[in-house]
């Protein structure tokens, strides 16, 4: 018996409402590590992809959105554990995708990792943060508090395939958005490999959908899309932002520029803030007299 066998080669595929397909449209791309050497076909996501994943995205956005900041919190940080357990593929794929050693990638993989944690321990604190209540000239109590957007559309880092990817995924959720995340163009693999941990994570299908491609084509339709309400540019360049912009404000979409970031600092608490509306709540607290409250 023969101790040869054939390598069992990965195939990649999208992830939309909790489910693995193809691309509707059949089509894939080659991607090469920094040596250009082949590593795997990736879908090739199209207009047809990106609006099922923004169906997918808002029929869970309901659910997600109800479900306690606690309960969201220890899905964060299952999604941690998960990782944890697959850090030696994840390590491999990282310095496959940015061409580094397998120490650095080490270190990006393990920040990835804590950051999920980091952000499901910000689930039931942001509120407090960013919300609270206002002094007012009248018998009223006027309360303010935080609710997510809605469905976000993430453009991810084109050269952070992984810590970057989650830096810019887990602050969407963590408030209670939905996500449709388009990974990197030149590293996909990594953001794909991750709906394998989401998936077996307790995350709601639909809460996150992960879509590989050429940015522009896929970005296009959901920037323009009326159900999308806002968009995260983090993996754009200056030209196609514009343009996105431009598509965005249609539907007064929420819209997060690119910036410089470097994605190994502590994020703070922007990420979360920029998809986030605040809710004022007026209620009249009843007569008030010399002696104070009526209550």
């Amino acid at each position: 018996m023969s101790d040869e066998r054939l390598s069992v080669f990965k195939t990649y595929k999208l992830y939309v409402g909790g489910k693995f397909p193809r691309s509707e449209s059949g089509r894939v791309y080659e991607v090469t590590d920094s040596k250009d050497n082949w590593l795997a076909n990736a879908p090739l996501s199209s207009r047809k992809d990106a609006r099922d994943a923004v169906v997918a995205a808002r029929k869970a956005f309901g659910a997600w959105s109800g479900t306690t900041a606690y309960n969201r919190g220890q899905v964060l940080y299952r999604i941690a554990e998960m990782l944890q357990g697959r850090r030696d593929q994840y390590v491999r794929e990282v310095a496959d995708a940015e061409g580094l050693s397998k120490s650095k990638a080490a270190a990006q993989v393990d920040a990835a990792i804590d950051r999920w944690v980091w952000y499901a321990g910000w689930t039931d604190k942001i509120a407090q943060v960013v919300g609270g209540a206002n002094p007012v000239a009248g018998p009223y109590f006027n309360l303010s508090s935080p609710e997510p957007t809605g469905v976000v559309a993430v453009l991810a880092p084109q050269e952070s395939s992984f810590l970057g990817l989650v830096s810019v995924i887990a602050p969407v959720i963590a408030t209670g958005n939905t996500a449709i995340v388009v990974a990197s163009e030149k590293s996909p693999l990594p953001a794909l490999s991750l709906g394998e941990v989401l998936a077996t994570s307790d995350l709601p299908g639909g809460v996150v959908n992960i879509l590989s491609g050429r940015t522009a084509e896929i970005a296009t339709p959901l920037a323009a899309h009326q159900d999308v309400n806002a968009i995260d540019l983090a993996g754009a360049d200056e030209i196609l932002a514009k343009e996105l912009e431009i598509a965005a404000a249609d539907n007064l979409k929420r819209v997060l520029r690119p910036q410089p970031v470097d994605y190994i600092a502590t994020p703070g608490i922007d990420r979360m803030t920029a998809f986030l509306e605040t809710k004022t709540v007026w209620h009249p607290t009843g007569s008030l007299g010399a002696s104070g409250s009526s209550y």
